[in-house]
């Protein structure tokens, strides 16, 4: 009985929230786990690490370009990318709850980061996040807007 119920407080907690910072233990496996939780209650994860996304707000829901490594035997060329974000909400089934990003590494985030990340379920209604911000005993989680602040 314990596998179904582990999980309901981090699911009540992010439906509330919207985002959540989460520290997991080192050796890990909890991430899969609550990610399958969250899958049998309808959403969607995608899973994203934080290093190199550059301006979350224009790789998240603009239209960004992309520019491949140029080794001198071609032009220069940018290649724009639509909202992943967007298309992302587009793909969701009809019944699905919503999207949630699964962002590795937060740490590295700048305060300014971390608090676009906490308005953007508000922007989003079916947008939650999750960010993952270092290495604990157990499995903990705090709303991303008390590390915002």
């Amino acid at each position: 009985m314990a596998l179904f119920t582990l999980g309901r407080n981090f699911i009540n907690d992010l439906e509330t929230n919207g985002a959540l910072a989460i520290y997991t233990p080192l050796e890990g496996g909890f991430e899969g786990r609550y990610q399958r939780r969250l899958r049998t209650k309808g959403y969607r994860t995608l899973n994203l690490t934080a290093r190199g996304l550059g301006d979350l707000e224009a790789y998240l829901t603009g239209v960004h370009g992309v520019r491949p490594h140029n080794l001198g035997k071609r032009d220069t060329q940018t290649y724009f990318i639509p909202p992943i974000v967007d298309t992302q909400l587009a793909q969701l089934p009809a019944q699905g709850k919503g999207l949630v990003l699964w962002l590795m590494e937060g740490m590295i985030l700048s305060g300014q980061e971390l608090e676009y990340l906490t308005l953007l379920p508000q922007e989003f209604a079916k947008v939650k996040v999750v960010l993952e911000m270092g290495g604990a005993r157990s499995f903990t989680w705090v709303p991303l807007n008390q590390l915002a602040a």
